[in-house]
């Protein structure tokens, strides 16, 4: 993998790390584990099916921030991907979001049934952890550090984060949320797994306490930008590029920044919060933050 410094444009660094994670992900499961072939073809349909493979760039671009190896990372990369697919199937069923399609394909329990769908989400969050622990067993980092990890990925995933603000967001209707709710559902939802990857990188690669303290600061922010940007998109984007009908949060009386804010004042607040995010890394104790800069500046103008 690269020198943080190399000399890859960047839409070419996002697409060899892209094409490392979707090589990799396949590969994490034993080829000498007995699974029955619907279990494991459900949970391989959600996990191979493509998306912006965010949150695991952002573990490997963490980790290079800090002078560390990618390749070491990538266990952890691939953990934190398998913990969002997880969710992502558990959310398009009917009890939750009932979505018949994600990224342009039919959701998981329309191709294999809801109780394989639900079997497949509780393998790929379990899973998860076995993943991560390979960082260690694989590439020799040591297991201090994975056990960090492997405690704030349960933390970040499960009752006060990820997990906490699914159920703030299925609590949450238009006209009964505040703006501090929808906040805390963005933050939780959303935000908290890009922070734990962020971390996952930085611990995996000897981060000192003030290198974590500065992901934390810059995923927080984008985390933020990122979902404010997802509901401004919900309005603007093309079905075709977004893969979801337009408007399709407005419909189903979910609340958005939008709703609150409106268009032009969610627009300025994606632009603050991606300037605070970058000024975290530019502060001087991240030695190599070009890739996570240019990562900040590439979702700020994402169609999708």
């Amino acid at each position: 993998m690269s020198n943080p410094n190399g000399e890859l444009s960047f839409e070419q660094y996002l697409k060899r790390n892209v094409q490392e994670v979707e090589q990799a992900l396949p590969g994490c499961v034993p080829s000498n584990w007995n699974i029955p072939a619907p279990l494991h073809e459900s949970f391989l349909y959600s996990l191979m099916a493509g998306g912006k493979r965010l949150r695991p760039i952002l573990v490997l671009a963490a980790a290079e921030s800090v002078g560390g190896q990618a390749e070491a990372a990538l266990p952890a990369a691939c953990a934190i991907e398998m913990i969002h697919t997880y969710s992502l199937v558990h959310d398009d069923l009917p009890a939750m979001d009932n979505d018949d399609f994600r990224r342009g394909k039919p959701t998981n329990h329309k191709l294999y049934g809801e109780a394989m769908a639900i079997l497949a989400g509780d393998a790929l969050l379990t899973h998860a952890f076995y993943t991560v622990v390979q960082s260690s067993r694989k590439h020799g980092v040591p297991a201090e550090a994975v056990l960090t990890v492997v405690e704030e990925l349960a933390q970040y995933a499960g009752l006060p984060g990820m997990v906490g603000g699914q159920a703030a967001d299925m609590l949450g209707e238009q006209g009964e949320t505040s703006l501090e709710q929808l906040q805390y559902i963005h933050e939780h939802k959303t935000g908290d797994l890009i922070v734990a990857s962020l971390r996952a990188g930085g611990y995996i690669s000897g981060a000192s306490e003030e290198q974590i303290d500065a992901l934390t600061t810059f995923g927080r922010q984008i985390g933020l930008a990122f979902q404010i940007q997802d509901d401004v998109l919900d309005v603007e984007g093309e079905q075709a590029v977004t893969g979801k009908p337009k408007g399709s949060d407005e419909k189903s009386g979910k609340v958005t920044f939008p709703y609150f804010m409106g268009m032009d004042a969610s627009k300025k607040e994606i632009e603050r919060l991606t300037f605070e995010a970058k000024e975290a890394l530019t502060a001087g104790s991240i030695p190599y933050p070009e890739r996570l800069l240019q990562l900040a500046d590439y979702l700020m103008k994402r169609n999708h």
